[in-house]
C-alpha cells in the first residue's frame, strides 16, 4: 500500500509540471560564458568529408549548443564530431562528447528512401537518432560533472534522460524525434525468434529492442493521446504500455528533483522553441535534397 501511494505521488508531481523542461525547479545559478563548446574535427576518411561539410555549413553543433545551454555545468563541456578508426560509436570522456562520423554515416545509410508510414519524415529518421545520441552522451556528462546519483545502470539512465528531454519539445517535434530515434533502434532488432550469444547480454547497454521499447514506453507514459498509435499498431506491447504512466512518472520525478536545480527555466523554454524552429527548417531542406 505504501509503495502504491508513493508511486501515485511521484506520478502526480511529474504530470502536473505544465511548463517546459524542469520548470518545476528553482532558479539555478548563472551560467558561465562559453560553457558548451563545439568542434568539427576534419575526418580521416575522405568518404565522411561531406558529412563534416554539411554539418558545419548547417551549424549543427551550434544548434545543439543552444539546446543544451540551459544546463548549468561547473566547467565547460565540448561537443565534437570526429573519426573513430572505422567504429560507429559515440562516447563521453574527459568533459568531451564525441560522436563518430562512422555512426552518423550509419544513420544516413539506414534512413529509408521515402517517408515511413508512421507519420514522420525520412529526415526525422536521421535527425531523431542524432539528437538522441547527443542527448544520451550529455546524460553521462551531467551525471559525472554534477555528481548526480544514478540508481541502476548508467546507460539506461542516459537513455531515459534523452527521451525525457525530447518529450519536452513541442508535441509534434517530440513525436518526430522519438519515433525517428525508435526507427533506427528497430533496424537493429532481430526477428521474432531470437538467438544471441550469451555475452551479448553482458553489454553495459540494453539490447536495441529493449532501448526502443523503453523509449516508446516513456513516450506513451508522457502522452497517451499523442502516442496512442504506438500501442494500437503494436510497436509497444499492451502489457508493457499498462505500466508506462508510472514509468514516466518515476523518471520525471527524478529528473525534476535531481537535475532540475541545475537548469535555467526561462532559457530552457526559449531554447526548446528555437530547436523546433531550427529542426523544421532543416527537415524541409533535407526533404528537397
Amino acid at each position: 500500500m505504501f509503495y502504491r501511494i508513493a508511486e501515485i505521488v511521484r506520478t502526480t508531481l511529474a504530470t502536473t509540471c505544465l511548463m517546459a523542461l524542469f520548470l518545476c525547479s528553482a532558479p539555478a545559478a548563472q551560467n558561465k560564458s562559453g560553457q558548451i563548446r563545439f568542434e568539427y574535427v576534419p575526418p580521416k576518411n575522405q568518404a565522411h568529408q561531406w558529412i563534416h561539410d554539411r554539418m558545419k555549413e548547417g551549424r549543427a553543433l551550434e544548434d545543439l549548443q543552444k539546446l543544451l545551454s540551459p544546463i548549468r555545468l561547473p566547467y565547460p563541456l565540448l561537443l565534437k564530431v570526429d573519426s573513430c578508426n572505422g567504429v560507429p560509436n559515440a562516447y563521453y570522456d574527459d568533459e568531451t562528447i564525441t560522436v563518430c562520423y562512422e555512426l552518423l554515416a550509419d544513420f544516413l545509410k539506414n534512413a529509408p528512401d521515402k517517408d515511413p508510414p508512421i507519420g514522420i519524415s525520412r529526415a526525422d529518421t536521421i535527425l531523431g537518432p542524432v539528437l538522441d545520441t547527443f542527448l544520451h552522451e550529455t546524460g553521462h556528462a551531467i551525471f559525472r560533472m554534477l555528481d548526480i546519483p544514478v540508481l541502476g545502470r548508467e546507460e539506461d539512465a542516459a537513455d531515459q534522460l534523452s527521451a525525457y528531454v525530447m518529450l519536452k519539445l513541442d508535441k509534434d517535434e517530440a513525436r518526430r524525434m522519438i519515433l525517428g530515434a525508435a526507427y533506427q533502434y528497430r533496424l537493429y532488432m532481430p526477428g521474432q525468434n531470437v538467438t544471441l550469444s550469451i555475452k551479448t547480454f553482458a553489454d553495459e547497454h540494453s539490447l536495441p529492442a529493449q532501448r526502443m521499447f523503453n523509449m516508446l514506453c516513456l513516450a506513451y507514459g508522457a502522452d497517451q493521446k499523442l502516442f496512442s498509435d504506438v500501442v494500437e499498431k503494436q510497436f509497444l506491447p499492451k502489457e508493457r504500455a499498462n505500466q508506462c504512466v508510472v514509468e514516466y512518472g518515476d523518471v520525471s520525478f527524478a529528473m525534476t528533483k535531481l537535475i532540475g536545480p541545475h537548469v535555467d527555466r526561462q532559457l530552457a523554454k526559449k531554447s526548446f522553441n528555437e530547436w523546433t524552429r531550427i529542426a523544421t527548417t532543416r527537415r524541409a531542406k533535407m526533404s528537397r535534397q
